[in-house]
């Protein structure tokens, strides 16, 4: 059971550093107007494209970075899906280390890595494409410094015979001076350790389930669950917002227990902690449990797709 604490703590610690340049760069975006031109990267119409690249690398961190800047507005619900189809989680490394041959492990990393980005750049434009259509696209938030400066100049246009000019714009500069480290550095930091914090909780919870359950049981399950079944009820486990759903497809795939359309369709509905980072805004929970309704839909779909070409074939 020190186990399920330890890697707990470990998944926590490698997500700590993410969490910390995402905050960074979320107050960067909205208060930094320089910030701009570069964080269009995030929002244009190569946002698909590079959110489903970013999904390919096998961590969890940047599902969850990319939750939270779909929930700051920052990013299109096209994109979120783009890298919460192409995330893998731990799978991969997994894979690597499993006791297929180098051939198998070649060509499954590869086939993986292939069908996961052509499907999340595919799916992730054509879901932009309708939002756009039923203008459900949200604009990205105008950066604080651009309101400030607006609501500044409104202001001071109101009141200039009641304030000293000069007085009033020392009192600005000191003022954004002071909050510069806490803007920057301080806030992103307390961010990034209460998520953490609660990563770890959560890293436990579900640690502690699959312990208790036990990982060969899961295998057995999946195993069990018959060829043209493993689609779905992998599909099903890897709903589960943890990198040991994704390490038991992997594992399960290795020793021959479920095909590569089962693996295939487990892989895209695993998004590691991102989905939880979705619900952590309660006041979504409709809008939450659609993308995890898609998602396992999607996970379904191309599981079956995958397996009928194999049958095929």
């Amino acid at each position: 059971m020190g186990e399920v604490f330890l890697d707990g703590f470990l998944d926590a610690l490698k997500l700590l550093p993410f969490l910390f340049l995402l905050y960074i760069l979320i107050e960067l975006l909205e208060h930094r107007t320089a910030m701009g031109k570069p964080g269009r990267a995030i929002t244009g119409k190569f946002a698909p494209l590079i959110g489903a690249a970013a999904g390919l690398v096998p961590m969890c961190g940047f599902s969850v970075m990319a939750s939270k800047l779909y929930q700051r507005k920052y990013l299109t619900v096209g994109t979120l899906f783009a890298v919460l189809i192409a995330t893998s989680d731990e799978a991969l490394l997994v894979l690597a280390l499993s006791s297929l041959s180098v051939l198998e492990k070649v060509y499954t990393i590869l086939a993986l890595l292939g069908v996961k980005f052509v499907l999340a750049v595919g799916v992730g434009y054509f879901i932009d494409f309708v939002a756009k259509k039923c203008g459900a696209i949200r604009p990205a938030p105008v950066p604080q410094s651009v309101q400030e400066h607006h609501e500044h100049m409104h202001g001071h246009h109101e009141h200039e015979h009641e304030h000293d000019p000069g007085v009033e714009e020392m009192s600005v500069c000191e003022h954004r001076h002071e909050s510069k480290w806490t803007l920057y550095l301080f806030s992103p930091l307390l961010h990034a350790l209460e998520v953490a914090a609660i990563v770890f909780g959560f890293n436990v919870l579900f640690g502690s389930l699959f312990y208790l359950i036990g990982q060969e049981k899961v295998i057995g399950f999946l195993q069990g669950a018959g060829y043209w079944y493993q689609p779905l009820m992998a599909s099903l486990v890897g709903l589960v917002p943890n990198c040991a759903s994704s390490v038991v497809l992997a594992e399960t795939y290795a020793v021959g227990g479920i095909g590569f359309s089962a693996l295939l369709g487990g892989l895209v509905t695993n998004a590691g902690l991102g989905v939880f980072v979705l619900f952590r805004e309660r006041k979504e929970w409709k809008r939450n449990l659609l993308i995890l309704g898609a998602t396992l839909a999607l996970g379904v779909l191309f599981g079956y797709a995958a397996g009928a070409v194999e049958f095929l074939i």
